[in-house]
């Protein structure tokens, strides 16, 4: 799966997940249907989190192959 794809699909089950939450704190699902809601959240959780750890450990290995170069924190106000 390409980068763009895997953004891509992450984006959508997040947006899933989103609505998932929403049906679920709604309190109007039937019983039956709030468990087939919540077993397709827990997957979808899953799969944002795979995505997300794979992109973690993309960033670990460009810092760490930074050749010696130190990083600096970024900070969004510089002071004045």
């Amino acid at each position: 799966m390409s980068r763009k794809t895997s953004v891509r699909h992450f984006e959508e089950n997040l947006s899933d997940l989103e609505t998932i939450v929403t049906q679920l704190e709604s309190n109007q699902l039937s019983l039956e249907d709030a468990l087939k809601a919540f077993e397709k959240g827990v997957k979808l959780s899953k799969d944002c989190q795979s995505v997300l750890t794979q992109a973690e450990q993309k960033v670990q290995i460009l810092l760490e192959n930074n050749d010696g170069e130190r990083l600096e924190p970024f900070d969004p106000e510089p002071n004045q």
